[in-house]
C-alpha cells in the first residue's frame, strides 16, 4: 500500500525516529501505525545492541521533587556532551527523575524492570531502548535515589544545567522560607565542597585507621629526611598526626567544613545552621545528603586520533 507523507509525520512525531526510518518501519507494517512503532522499538534494540560497548560518561543528573517532604535525583549518561544539551534527551531525563520519584523499586534492576508510567505496556527499560533509536546513541540510567522526610523537609540544588544534583534531608521542627533558605545553602555548600560525610561521627573507623596509617608514614620519612639534630622526637610527630587528621576530617565532613557564605570566612556549616535554627525557634539536623555528578567514577575514553586515522586507513587497505 501507498505510505502518505502524513503518516510518516504521525510516525516521526511519535517516535523521534528519522523520516526514512519511519517510511521505511510503515512500508514493512502495510500502514499499521502501532506495527511500526514496535517495528522501530525493535530497530531501536538492535542500535543499543551494537552500542553496548561504547562509553556513556556524559549526560545529566536531574531531579523530581513533590513538596517539601519528598524528592528524587536520578543520572542519565549519554555519549557526548551534545546529547545531554538535547532537549528531547533532557525532556526524557525529566520524565525518568519523575519515575524515580514515585518509584517502590530498591535498587536500579527493578527500577529498569517496572511499568513505565507513560505507558504501562513498557518498562522502564524499554522507555530507554526507545529513546536510544531516536538519539542513535548509547544512553544509560546509571543510578537514582529517592528520599521521603516526615519529620522536616527536603531540599534540592541542581548545578551547572545537570552537572552535579543534590538533594538534603533535615529533621526540622519548623518548615518556613528561612530555613529552607538556609537548608538550599548547604545544598550549595554540598555540590562545590563535596563532603563525604555528615559529622565525623559517620567517618568509618576503618577508613580513619587507613588515614592515619598513611600520615603517620607521610611523616616519619618527611623527619627522616631533616637533618639529625632537627629531627622530631615519636611523641611530637604523633601530635603532628592528630592535628593533620583533624584537618582532613573536617574537610570531608560537611557539618566542620567552612561555610562558603561565612561573612568572618571561619563559620562552619554546622554553626551555620544553629544560627538559623536559634533565629527561627527550632534545630535543624542534618540526616541525610545525595550528590550526584554526572560521569562520576566512570572511566573516560581517551580518543588518539592520529591512532583512529591509522586504524581506518589500515582497514581501507584490506
Amino acid at each position: 500500500m501507498a505510505i502518505t507523507a502524513a503518516q510518516v509525520k504521525q510516525l516521526r512525531d511519535v517516535t523521534g525516529a528519522g523520516m526514512m526510518d519511519c517510511k521505511k518501519a510503515l512500508t514493512e507494517c502495510n500502514g499499521d501505525m502501532d506495527a511500526a512503532v514496535e517495528f522501530l522499538r525493535k530497530k531501536g534494540q538492535a542500535k543499543a545492541e551494537k552500542k553496548a560497548n561504547r562509553i556513556a560518561a556524559e549526560g545529566i543528573c536531574f531531579i523530581a521533587q513533590d513538596g517539601d517532604t519528598k524528592a528524587a535525583v536520578v543520572e542519565v549518561n549519554s555519549e557526548t556532551d551534545f546529547v545531554a544539551q538535547n532537549e528531547k534527551f533532557r525532556t526524557y531525563v525529566a520524565k525518568v527523575a519523575q519515575q524515580a520519584l514515585n518509584t517502590a523499586a530498591e535498587d536500579i534492576d527493578a527500577f529498569m524492570g517496572e511499568s513505565w508510567a507513560e505507558d504501562t505496556t513498557k518498562t522502564v527499560k524499554d522507555s530507554l531502548v526507545d529513546m536510544i533509536a531516536v538519539i542513535s546513541e548509547k544512553l544509560s540510567i546509571r543510578r537514582f535515589k529517592k528520599i521521603e522526610e516526615t519529620e522536616g523537609c527536603v531540599v534540592t540544588y541542581l548545578h551547572g544545567q545537570g552537572r552535579i544534583g543534590v538533594i538534603v534531608d533535615a529533621k526540622t521542627a519548623v518548615v518556613n522560607d528561612e530555613i529552607k533558605t538556609a537548608l538550599t545553602n548547604v545544598a550549595m555548600q554540598i555540590a562545590a565542597m563535596n563532603p563525604k560525610y555528615i559529622s565525623q561521627a559517620d567517618i568509618p573507623d576503618d577508613y580513619k585507621e587507613h588515614e592515619k596509617e598513611i600520615l603517620l608514614a607521610q611523616a616519619i620519612e618527611e623527619n627522616n629526611k631533616l637533618p639529625e639534630n632537627k629531627r622530631k622526637p615519636q611523641n611530637i610527630i604523633e601530635k603532628m598526626l592528630i592535628g593533620r587528621l583533624n584537618k582532613e576530617f573536617k574537610e570531608i565532613c560537611l557539618l566542620d567544613q567552612v561555610y562558603v557564605r561565612a561573612e568572618d570566612g571561619k563559620q562552619t556549616v554546622g554553626q551555620y545552621l544553629d544560627q538559623v535554627g536559634k533565629a527561627n525557634g527550632t534545630k535543624i539536623t542534618i540526616k541525610e545528603f545525595v550528590r550526584f555528578e554526572t560521569g562520576e567514577g566512570i572511566e573516560k575514553r581517551q580518543d588518539n586520533f592520529a591512532e583512529e586515522v591509522m586504524a581506518q586507513a589500515g582497514a581501507a587497505a584490506k
